[in-house]
């Protein structure tokens, strides 16, 4: 690397398994940008002094993901949505180390993307999953200005915690009652693990969505998911999770090297080629 050249990394314990490096080398290279993307392992015990020592290690910032980003969220400077949503997946030094989740608007931009108009008289969604990516979704679903979000999740408790969280246009629904909850919902968001190519199935009535529902399924593998299918199948309009994974990687990018990159149909074929090999991949984004 040159003295001009920027780094950026991800940081993860296991990392192996990050896609972010192919997207943002990606970028570098097609915007001849002086730069490089590295995976870095470090185990949640050594994340904290990583984390200090970012700027001596010459990076300018990075992703985080399983199992950092609630620790990311208190060693660092969060904005409004980082702190909405309890975890942060991207940091950058700024003076100081600034954090934020990229997750809100790579949901929000993928979903703009595949269904213009989706929130367009919106009333009710449903989300499947209580855990950090459904936090980033309903934040992005209250944003939209979405009436009611119902939040259907196995343990009840959890789906309770994110109505105290986020108000009262959230409704906690239990999950043996997950069909009934679709009949007046325009759109339909799993975060969970459920439909991932390893994990089980997920049952789900969709003929109880009305015609014009969107469904998004934030898992990226198998690429077109059984809930994908079935919604196809239907033709309603869908959004899959390679594409918020795409997305939510544009602000970072954009932070470290100083130029928002577009989100083509070149670099999706290159991480579906990427992804077609995998037995399997964990939930999320970066």
């Amino acid at each position: 690397m040159t003295a001009r050249a920027r780094a950026a990394c991800v940081i993860g314990w296991p990392v192996e398994h990050s896609r972010s490096p192919l997207i943002h080398n990606y970028w570098l290279k097609t915007y001849g940008i002086a730069g490089e993307y590295r995976r870095e392992p470090v185990p949640p015990a050594q994340f904290g002094p990583f984390l200090q020592s970012l700027a001596a290690r010459g990076y300018v910032g990075a992703n985080v993901t399983v199992p950092h980003k609630e620790a990311a969220l208190a060693l660092s400077q969060p904005d409004q949505r980082a702190l909405a949503v309890g975890a942060a997946n991207t940091l950058w030094l700024d003076g100081a180390l600034r954090s934020t989740n990229t997750d809100v608007e790579g949901f929000l931009d993928n979903l703009d993307a595949w269904a213009p108009h989706w929130n367009r008289d919106l009333a009710t969604a449903v989300v499947l999953g209580a855990g950090g990516a459904a936090r980033a979704v309903v934040y992005g679903l209250i944003e939209r200005g979405v009436e009611r979000i119902a939040v259907v999740n196995r343990t009840f408790s959890r789906a309770e915690m994110l109505r105290a969280r986020f108000g009262e246009r959230v409704r906690p629904v239990r999950w043996d009652e997950r069909n009934a909850a679709l009949v007046d919902a325009a759109l339909l968001v799993n975060t969970t693990t459920l439909g991932m190519m390893g994990q089980p199935a997920l049952v789900i009535d969709l003929g109880r969505l009305p015609g014009h529902a969107v469904v998004v399924d934030l898992v990226y593998v198998p690429l077109v998911t059984p809930l994908i299918e079935a919604a196809k199948a239907r033709d309603l309009r869908t959004a899959d999770g390679l594409g918020m994974l795409l997305h939510q990687a544009v602000r970072g990018f954009t932070l470290w090297f100083g130029k928002k990159p577009a989100v083509t149909p070149e670099l999706r074929a290159l991480v579906e080629a990427d992804l077609r090999p995998s037995a399997a991949d964990p939930i999320g984004i970066t």
